[in-house]
């Protein structure tokens, strides 16, 4: 997963709530970015962006996330 996050002051992205608030030019390039940042020169792109999800979503992903960080942090206590 990956999450697409502003700062809460930002002037820039001041009115940004959620993935569809932004332009679809830039959600293109994030698309492009996040597709291709770990691919190897010569090597064919093996990761695919299926679905956008929404800040909702957003939220419970990062709620499983520390969830999961504590449940190992237990473990190793």
């Amino acid at each position: 997963d990956k999450i697409v996050a502003v700062l809460d002051a930002d002037q820039y992205y001041q009115n940004i709530q959620d993935l569809s608030d932004l332009p679809e030019l830039l959600m293109d390039r994030l698309s492009h970015y996040f597709s291709t940042y770990k691919q190897l020169p010569g090597k064919p792109a093996d990761v695919r962006i299926v679905k956008r999800y929404d800040r909702a979503h957003a939220y419970r992903v990062i709620e499983a996330s520390i969830e999961d960080y504590w449940d190992a942090a237990r473990e190793v206590i």
